[in-house]
């Protein structure tokens, strides 16, 4: 029987909203890290730093703030010059408060598929082993005549 609902919609967008929401609640800084080498990624290039780059995304620091499903877009002032930030979702490392460094990290996206493709082929292999296997754990261990299969209440007068 194979699986055929299909795809989910990744949750790193819905994360990164939610994160976000809570640390603005918060009266605290949010601070997001991203993927810089992403082909997707434009970001000023000055400010990479060992291929990451990371981003003040707080009200009071950017403009028109979009946290979408598939990019976050803001516009910011890098060394007084305004400039237009695109990355795709699958390029954000992270976002965290910048008081206290509480928050949340993600998988780069490359790990993250080759980690799914790992979980679909264990599930995959499961599921060819598990008709096979399922018949002769019946048969093995039938229930015993006579005695319930699980705990029993009396009442006592």
């Amino acid at each position: 029987m194979h699986n055929s609902s299909p795809p989910l919609i990744p949750t790193r967008p819905y994360l990164v909203r939610a994160m976000y929401e809570w640390i603005i609640d918060n009266d605290c800084t949010p601070f997001i890290v991203a993927d810089a080498m992403d082909e997707g990624a434009r970001v000023p290039r000055a400010y990479v730093n060992e291929g990451k780059i990371v981003f003040n995304i707080a009200p009071t620091a950017v403009k028109n703030l979009n946290l979408g499903n598939e990019r976050i877009i803001f516009s910011a002032r890098f060394n007084g010059a305004p400039t237009q930030v695109s990355l795709p979702i699958e390029s954000i490392l992270a976002i965290y408060m910048k008081e206290n460094g509480a928050g949340m990290g993600f998988q780069a996206e490359s790990e993250s598929l080759s980690a799914a493709a790992e979980q679909e082929d264990i599930l995959e292999a499961t599921r060819e082993e598990s008709p096979k296997e399922e018949p002769k754990e019946k048969k093995e261990s039938p229930p015993t005549p006579g005695k319930p299969s699980r705990p029993t209440l009396r009442i006592v007068k």
